[in-house]
């Protein structure tokens, strides 16, 4: 624990300024301020550095472009393949791990060795590895490199060592799963089919064990060319050559026949005793023509051919449908007996696996149920039932079900919240589903002893809101909101009014949520918020609609203290301010569209289910023709009864209990006297002109053109060469354009600038940035957070301006802001504060933070009576009182003077839907975290923490000293920060846009950690990082998927017991006729031993250049627990042979000490024998 002290006498506002540059804090102009009351501030800081350690925790959703499946079946784990080279292994609700390759490569197939704990990956690199599942974390233990060969399918047979491994060119090698060396056995795609074959039969697609003899392997080329290959006297019992090209081949269990599906989509019986032809052809969804022909069929990529004991065996393929139908959706076909079921899916068919009863091929196999990965969902079939009904899937895979577009993490919640939900949400649950259990029911999850109350909350393009229950590293949705029932449908009238109807609308940008008052609030990106109260019962109420009129005419921003800086700057490199052409949107209808919203609200009685209601809808105007800026941040105090909003032209207040509108001023109207720049006024037609093309910019502009969604400062495109300029417009681009998870962030916000014009006028920037004409509406298809990429012109980019890609975008001073930009609000708190200097006791104020570093602090004076809170109106008075930081400010917070967090005061919740009760009136209970409790410690005032996109400063409040100032970042920027307790404390969380996550203690800013823990690649991660209590974060890490990672070190040390268990020992089921088995699986001398054939002494060694043996990861856990049992028996071996050692060497001593006393004796005795050599008996 450390001490820290400051001494306050003397200390004036411009000192921790003079290392910044510019003024920190102190009056309207910058100047300082008198020097506070002399005393010492003691803050006992318990955080160090050792507190803090980043690791992932784990991974929510559907896994992201999916690619291959497989499922032990003894285990009952399932495993996923990406495209991006991750694997996720699956079990019982709270066994689901997430795995990666180094690579990156795609994971081409999956293979469990089946109840061995063992998973291998063939991945596209051309490389297999093998998992090691027996640890909570899995680790790989081999890989191996092939060089001059592509694998392209893999077979590994059960309770078998020896993996088959089928290649590009033909050839099909063995791989000892064990040691992972490449065994000499190879079958020769010149060896396998004829001699006289002309053709090289094409890439092997398929290898399998023959049901009646393992020493059989079935081999399927492309081509259409299968040969049965006898292992034992290495040649071909037959060959079969068909016209049509081979996708897949599935055994009927007896070994005397099998099925191909084929590229015509036919499917074909065969049998071994006759191989010239196949004794059944069909067409399962080709209809004959009149030329009796059957009609072109799409591939049948995948066949399971499975027999029943009591029933007709099922056929189950995917594809084969028939090419007349355009637009048919993807089909799973069950063929049983006679009756065929089609069932369509909503997205692709990746692969599927069909569960049975046994692991063993030669037995009946009695099929329970399908799996079925899809390229966005993952669904099982029950075969059970003659309806085939589908299970309800336990994992939350249906995240990304629309876009997501926001996320917002909450921990410690109120322990009821969750179960108030659960049981609101369940009563809108699907039917339907199957009663059986879930069959993926491997591995073992307990909860973890730590354990507290946790929800996400996620908004997606729809307008729905989706609460999850995260408690103990798992999601389980509680409920679902949709804020479009609030809105009526937009008509649409010809083809015009198709054009303006938006897709999305209602996409949600943004999120405020109350958990002690259930107060919710949603910001949309039509420029509209709506506001939720909870309630158990249902209600048949109107919505209230408040309209606002946010528009702001001063526009030009220069600095005071460098004027000509920047009017030179604005020259720099040729590229001056052009003149625009006039707007065409005079010449539309929209041009008259004046104090209309976006959308129209509903405005009849509603009938309202329980949970949250809607209660009051506040929403931008139009302007002039012109559509209203979006909303950049939000706050709302249940206590207060109020929400701030404010967007590029100002601020709003909102009484939502009177519900009216007590504030709505300009950023500039808010300065008043206290303004520290010199704006000029714009004229009226320039404004008209520069806006006309300005829509409310956000998550839909981004998405249709990453031109238009990244902005490019002034200050680095003045720096470039001509010939530069179009490569580094986007070099320089920030991730953080527009708004960065409800926050405009940057001062050079292409959002604020009028036209929505490059800087280049002239450019190829110019045209796109435009390309949406008159007429069009203010928003785009609004897609998800989870797609807004980055383009980076890679190629051309080297690994310097790759790393300051999203850094050069920023400017380090005031001076550097360019002449078009407004001033946005990027961050908005109520809070129990000082408005003045002078003031002697906290008063209700609102905190306003904006994208040119500056704070404002708003008083107000709320009535405390009940009855005048909802009769009398709300005093509010701006002051002068301005904080400046450099960038955009992100984020406030207050702490007491001994260093502890001061929450803002919140109202408990209560039904206001409830029946009323005479007895026990329903009255409004607040609750406020003072500053102190007592007058003594209110009079000291507290701290504000207020940190921006480049540094962090504390003030002390009211005399708005400056105490503390810490540079974040010079090179880089803040894309979000959070003021988070951790370990019974509390400090700043950052992360900046060159993936580094910085922790910052409070009050005194030291830096506790800094590790560059995440790249920046997109837009996704900028828009969905945040932080929480409890050392907790997360991040949308791929459009379907949820990342969580802890920053705290104590839940690194305690996250082994709250991961599930893949792995169980399991006995291994035994054959059902062991007598008639034993001679394929009793591995006696008298069985085929694929040891004597495949083993270095009959096969002899692969040549090294074929494939490199690559040994496992280095990692001393891993390692350890990767080779656990072998590490176990060499170490107690090692003890062992040391303990005999020890004992051989004491015998060695002992054995030489007799020695050197043996040889004593005799030499003792000898001289005892010459002495009495020559004496008479008597002379002794």
């Amino acid at each position: 624990m450390k001490k820290f002290r400051k001494v306050l006498d003397g200390l004036t506002t411009s000192s921790p300024a003079s290392a910044s540059g510019s003024p920190s804090c102190g009056s309207a102009a910058g100047t300082p301020t008198a020097a506070p009351t002399p005393r010492e501030l003691d803050v006992h800081e318990t955080l160090l550095s050792e507190h803090f350690h980043i690791c992932k925790t784990v991974r929510h959703g559907f896994p992201y472009q999916p690619t291959a499946l497989a499922f032990d079946p003894v285990q009952k784990i399932l495993a996923i393949g990406s495209r991006s080279g991750g694997v996720r292994i699956l079990g019982r609700p709270g066994v689901d791990c997430h795995c990666q390759h180094e690579s990156g490569a795609a994971v081409l197939q999956l293979q469990f060795l089946i109840n061995e704990g063992a998973l291998v990956t063939a991945c596209a690199d051309d490389t297999l590895h093998l998992w090691n599942l027996r640890q909570r974390r899995p680790a790989i233990l081999h890989s191996l490199k092939f060089n001059r060969e592509r694998i392209t399918f893999c077979h590994l047979p059960f309770q078998s060592k020896w993996l088959y491994v089928g290649t590009e060119r033909g050839n099909t090698h063995i791989v000892n799963v064990e040691s992972f060396i490449l065994s000499g056995y190879v079958i020769m795609w010149n060896k396998a089919i004829e001699l006289s074959t002309k053709t090289h039969p094409g890439p092997v697609v398929h290898l399998s064990d023959s049901p009646k003899d393992e020493g059989k392997l079935l081999v399927g080329f492309e081509s259409g060319t299968i040969v049965m290959w006898d292992l034992r006297s290495k040649r071909a019992d037959f060959r079969i050559y068909y016209d049509e090209a081979i996708h897949s081949v599935s055994w009927h269990h007896e070994g005397r026949q099998f099925m191909c599906s084929h590229s015509d989509g036919s499917l074909t019986m065969w049998n071994l005793r006759n191989t010239a032809k196949p004794f059944q052809i069909t067409f399962p969804h080709g209809k004959s023509q009149r030329d009796g022909r059957k009609e072109s069929c799409k591939p049948i990529l995948k066949v399971e051919y499975k027999t029943c004991r009591n029933s007709e065996s099922f056929v189950i393929f995917s594809g084969g449908l028939s090419y007349d139908k355009a637009g048919r959706r993807p089909t799973l076909t069950i063929m049983h007996g006679k009756a065929i079921t089609v069932l369509e899916m909503d997205h692709p068919i990746v692969d599927f696996t069909v569960l049975c009863e046994t692991t063993y091929l030669n037995e009946v196999q009695e099929p329970y149920a399908v799996v079925v990965l899809l390229e966005k969902d993952f669904i099982v079939v029950d075969l059970t039932q003659s309806t085939f009904p589908i299970f309800e899937n336990p994992y939350p895979m249906d995240i990304h079900e629309s876009p997501v577009t926001c996320t917002a993490y909450f921990a410690d919640c109120p322990p009821d919240i969750i179960p108030v939900l659960y049981s609101i949400g369940a009563k809108h649950k699907k039917t339907g589903y199957s009663h059986k259990e879930w069959p993926v029911s491997g591995g073992t999850w307990t909860v973890g002893s730590q354990t507290y109350p946790e929800i996400i909350i996620t908004g997606h393009a729809d307008g729905s809101i989706k609460f999850w229950d995260a408690t103990a590293i798992t999601l389980q949705m509680l409920y679902k909101l949709k804020t479009s029932k609030v809105f009526e449908k937009p008509k649409v009238e010809g083809v015009r009014g198709a054009e303006l109807v938006e897709e999305d609308p209602y996409a949600v940008q943004m999120v405020s949520w109350c958990p002690q008052s259930r107060v919710f609030c949603v910001v949309g990106i039509s420029a509209h918020l709506i506001l939720y109260r909870f309630s158990k019962h249902d209600a048949n109420t109107t919505i209230t609609s408040l309209e606002v009129r946010l528009q702001c005419e001063m526009e030009d921003v220069i600095s005071p203290s460098d004027t000509d800086n920047t009017l030179c700057g604005s020259d720099a490199g040729g590229h001056s301010p052009q003149p625009q052409p006039p707007s065409p949107r005079s010449n539309t209808p929209d041009s008259a569209r004046d104090s209309v919203p976006c959308l129209r609200v509903k405005d009849r009685v509603i009938r309202m289910p329980p949970g949250y209601q809607a209660d009051l809808v506040v929403q931008l105007l139009w302007v002039d023709g012109e559509p209203p800026q979006q909303i950049t941040s939000l706050d709302l105090n249940s206590a207060y009864g109020l929400l701030a909003l404010g967007n590029c032209n100002g601020l709003a207040v909102v009484d939502y209990l009177q519900k009216t509108v007590i504030l709505c001023m300009s950023t500039v109207e808010l300065y008043g006297s206290a303004d520290p720049f010199q704006r000029l006024t714009r004229s009226p037609r320039k404004t008209r002109q520069s806006t006309s093309d300005v829509c409310m910019r956000g998550l839909s502009n981004f998405y249709s053109d990453s031109k238009k969604r990244i902005r490019t400062s002034y200050q680095s495109l003045t720096e470039l060469s001509d010939n530069q300029v179009s490569l580094d417009l986007e070099r320089s681009k920030s991730p953080t354009s527009d708004h960065v998870n409800g926050h405009c962030t940057s001062p050079t916000s292409q959002a604020c600038v009028p036209g929505g014009r490059s800087r280049v006028p002239g450019g190829p920037e110019g045209p796109r940035l435009s390309r949406r004409g008159p007429g069009r509406p203010p928003f785009r298809k609004a897609q998800s957070a989870a797609c807004m990429e980055v383009s980076l012109p890679v190629s051309s980019l080297t690994e310097e301006s790759r790393e300051n890609s999203f850094s050069r975008s920023r400017s380090s001073s005031v001076s550097s802001i360019d002449r078009d930009t407004k001033e946005a609000v990027t961050t908005l708190q109520f809070a129990e504060s000082y408005g003045r200097k002078l003031d002697a006791l906290p008063t209700p104020c609102l905190w306003v933070g904006t994208s040119l570093g500056l704070v404002l602090l708003v008083p107000m004076s709320i009535p405390v009576d009940e009855q005048e809170r909802m009769e009398e109106p709300i005093t509010v008075v701006p002051t002068s009182t301005v904080l400046m930081l450099k960038g955009s400010v992100l984020r406030f917070g207050f702490l007491d003077c001994a260093g502890g967090q001061i929450m803002s005061p919140y109202e408990v919740w209560r039904d206001l839907n409830a029946p009323e009760d005479l007895d026990r009136p329903r009255r409004r209970r607040l609750v406020n975290y003072s500053p102190g409790s007592s007058q003594e410690v209110v009079g000291d005032g507290h701290l504000a923490v207020v940190c921006s996109e480049r540094q962090a400063k504390v003030f002390l409040m009211p005399s708005q000293a400056c105490l503390y100032v810490h540079n974040i970042t010079e090179s880089s920027f803040v894309l979000r920060a959070d003021i988070v307790a951790v370990s019974n404390s509390v400090c700043l969380a950052c992360f900046c846009a060159n993936g580094h996550v910085m922790i910052l203690s409070l009050p005194s800013l030291r830096p506790l950690l800094d590790v560059h823990y995440l790249p920046l690649t997109d837009m996704r991660i900028a828009r969905t990082f945040c932080f929480t209590n409890g050392g907790q974060a997360l991040y949308l890490s791929s459009p379907t998927e949820i990342q969580r990672i802890t920053y705290s070190q104590e839940m690194c040390d305690n996250l082994q017991e709250m991961l599930g268990e893949l792995f169980t020992p399991t006995e291994t089921p035994e054959a059902q006729n062991r007598g008639f088995l034993k001679g394929f699986f009793g591995g006696n001398a008298q069985t085929f031993d694929r040891e004597e054939l495949f083993g270095e002494a009959a096969a002899g060694k692969a040549s090294r250049s074929l494939a490199q043996h690559i040994p496992g990861q280095s990692s001393v856990e891993g390692m350890r627990a990767a080779a656990g049992g072998a590490v176990g028996e060499l170490a107690r071996a090692r003890i062992a042979l040391d303990e005999r050692g020890q004992r051989l060497g004491e015998l060695e001593e002992r054995t030489a000490l007799m020695m050197t006393s043996a040889e004593t004796f005799s030499k003792h005795a000898h001289e005892l024998m010459l002495k009495c050599k020559d004496k008479k008996w008597y002379q002794f």
